[in-house]
């Protein structure tokens, strides 16, 4: 239920050779579901090749503020995710961080009028 509270992100890169992900997509991407006011991330998933990666990755970034940054969040990754794709986990985590800063500068931007 959408309620005007929450907003979708996604952050792309791209992917190594050899990785089992990449016979289906050239990149990865981390999807999140955003809480707009705290930047907390609610929900989070990736295109990792197995449902196994998908929510391990999903379950470490849940609760991520990317308001208070994302080193930790990176930090998790590099610490607890020992696979192929931690460069490009943690560059699509880059992106999605980027496109959520993007969104927040523009809210800032815009005029209102009554």
């Amino acid at each position: 239920m959408m309620n005007g509270k929450t907003i979708f992100i996604a952050g792309h890169a791209r992917l190594p050779q050899g990785m089992a992900a990449k016979s289906v997509f050239e990149t990865l991407t981390i999807t999140a579901e955003v809480d707009i006011k705290y930047g907390v991330i609610l929900e989070a998933s990736c295109t990792l090749a197995t449902n196994h990666g998908r929510e391990f990755i999903g379950q470490l970034l849940k609760g991520t503020s990317l308001i208070d940054g994302i080193n930790d969040a990176i930090e998790m990754i590099q610490t607890y995710y020992h696979g192929k794709a931690t460069n490009a986990l943690i560059a699509a985590l880059k992106d999605l961080d980027l496109h959520f800063k993007q969104m927040k500068s523009d809210e800032k931007s815009k005029v209102k009028i009554d």
